[in-house]
């Protein structure tokens, strides 16, 4: 089992790699295969992350067979929270 600070990171993982694989467009997604590929997770850290962000409102998940997400994808909510991080950190490069 993932330790508390390994999940965070994964979250986060995971959110930053749909914000930039999608362009912050709600209409696109990310595989789950591709999201496994892509960022090393494990495929049971991968879902428990992905329920997490579902009960927090910040994706969508097309589940597949075995608790896989098929398809994952930013909700509105996710959209804003991962601007909001990008214009934070674009006022402290400014600084």
């Amino acid at each position: 089992m993932a330790s508390l600070t390994e999940r965070k990171a994964y979250r986060e993982k995971i959110m930053q790699a749909l914000y930039e694989a999608t362009e912050g467009n709600r209409l696109l997604g990310v595989t789950g295969a591709q999201l496994l590929h892509d960022l090393g997770i494990r495929e049971e850290d991968l879902a428990a992350a992905c329920t997490y962000l579902v009960g927090e409102e910040l994706i969508a998940v097309d589940w597949a067979t075995g608790n896989t997400p098929a398809m994952v994808t930013l909700t509105h909510e996710g959209i804003r929270r991962m601007e909001a991080m990008e214009e934070e950190q674009g006022r402290a490069d400014e600084q």
